[in-house]
């Protein structure tokens, strides 16, 4: 199963280590899913972790923004051409990068923000599965 993960849940698999995404980080470790991932996304997710509150979560951490990326980058397979537009436009630009590539590769798009959320009956007629978990 290939999937698209937005920032927040990269974060709660990254960064949180939240126990609620403990079978999805099985599911990439046994390779029963795979994440794919554009440079566009990476980008995002280093942006993401200089944010003071994630800052402060690292640093409580002992964990420094360099160790996430490296981790997203081993757990990833990267796409290297952004994919085309999809038909339909979030309301969030910044959540416009995930619903892309998931139409394009027609992935799984895992995310927990509620204007991609709201796509999930659109995306659904593309052949897109939108879930929160």
């Amino acid at each position: 199963m290939r999937l698209v993960i937005d920032t927040n849940i990269a974060l709660d698999l990254l960064v949180f280590d939240d126990p609620d995404r403990a079978s999805l980080a099985a599911s990439l470790s046994t390779g029963e899913a795979q994440w794919i991932a554009t440079a566009a996304m990476r980008d995002e997710l280093e942006r993401v972790l200089g944010y003071p509150l994630i800052a402060s979560r690292l640093l409580a951490g002992g964990r420094a923004a360099a160790q996430v990326l490296a981790d997203f980058d081993r757990r990833t397979r990267r796409i290297d051409a952004a994919p085309p537009r999809a038909p339909y436009v979030c309301s969030d630009p910044d959540d416009q990068i995930f619903v892309d590539l998931a139409v394009a590769e027609g992935a799984r798009l895992l995310s927990k923000d509620r204007a991609v959320l709201s796509m999930k009956k659109r995306l659904a007629t593309l052949g897109v599965v939108v879930a929160s978990s």
